[in-house]
């Protein structure tokens, strides 16, 4: 009889550990924060993880609502779950303890949530791989598990609090960045993600104002880096366009001058801004541009016929076959 009393112990004890840790759930072991600024209202959630496309299944975050970063041993329902209960007049805490009461598997779950309020709610399951820890800030929360080291959490926590005075993408990156310094995932790197929403509800199609991931590679959050850095540019290019819109055309140099900076070696971005000075009679510093243009791609000049006929390029025949002639 004593024989048979562990071997059951031990029957219960797998098929509790088999519902916990479903083959259908990923094992997400990983570092992330979730964020609100204070000024903006803008609300970031950011992650890094030796676990492919960790961008689709640790980050969640909704305009005017919050975000969620739900991992280790990765229940993603956690995110849909925990908005929707947000949406409902939940605050953070009350969501999440909602969502881990109902869940036998919350031992070996981390999540993280932030609502539009900037109220932060954090949940470590004792089970968690070690390093595991969190530490909640002034409307923030840094969130790691299965750590090299000790200090990754410390680590985001002071890079977040010592750049207050930049954009919350960029805040969030730096911590992410601030993390991997510390040692990070101890099997390395694989995938990133960031994704930024408005404080306040909007249109589903402006949902996320930054929303970049990195499926897979080696040095994920130098990439994210380099998605960013692109994200920007075309943010500038944007603004570009607007202002040439309004006649704006100071403004529009400006702004296309800062994208080409950002991402000096794009073609397109250097294009449209010769076009944009050609169709405001400034052909004389649109020449060199579209001479370089076109010694490096001469699609760009196939293109540049065919843009008259929709009224994207406004110029005389003769302007027009002098550009066509570099």
């Amino acid at each position: 009889m004593k024989k048979i009393i562990p071997f059951i112990a031990l029957i219960i004890t797998i098929s509790v550990q088999a519902q916990v840790y479903s083959t259908k759930q990923p094992l997400v072991h990983t570092f992330s924060i979730v964020a609100r600024d204070e000024k903006t209202g803008e609300i970031a959630v950011g992650v890094q993880s030796h676990w492919f496309s960790v961008g689709t299944s640790v980050p969640w975050a909704e305009a005017g609502v919050g975000a969620v970063a739900t991992q280790s041993f990765v229940d993603k329902s956690y995110g849909p779950k925990a908005l929707s209960l947000l949406k409902k007049g939940f605050t953070a805490q009350e969501a999440l303890d909602s969502l881990t009461k109902a869940d036998a598997g919350r031992e070996v779950r981390q999540v993280a949530i932030i609502d539009n309020k900037g109220n932060v709610a954090t949940h470590t399951g004792k089970n968690c791989i070690q390093v595991a820890k969190h530490i909640k800030g002034n409307q923030f929360s840094v969130q790691s598990n299965m750590m090299l080291g000790d200090q990754v959490c410390e680590y985001m926590v002071k890079s977040f609090e010592q750049n207050s005075t930049k954009p919350l993408a960029e805040r969030v990156l730096l911590a992410l960045e601030a993390a991997q310094k510390a040692g990070g995932d101890i099997r390395g790197m694989q995938a990133a993600a960031l994704i930024v929403v408005p404080g306040k509800s909007t249109e589903i199609w402006n949902n996320k104002s930054v929303d970049l991931r990195v499926d897979d590679a080696a040095k994920p959050l130098q990439e994210l880096r380099r998605l960013y850095t692109v994200h920007l540019a075309y943010e500038h290019m944007n603004n570009g366009d607007l202002a040439v819109e309004k006649n704006n055309m100071p403004l529009a140099m400006n702004e296309y001058n800062a994208a080409m900076q950002l991402f000096p070696a794009n073609l397109e971005m250097q294009y449209w801004t010769a076009i944009a000075l050609v169709n405001n009679k400034q052909l004389s510093k649109a020449i060199p541009m579209l001479q370089s243009i076109f010694t490096k791609d001469k699609n760009w000049k196939e293109l540049t016929r065919r843009l008259p006929p929709v009224g994207l390029l406004t110029v005389t025949p003769e302007d027009l076959k002098k550009i066509l002639s570099l």
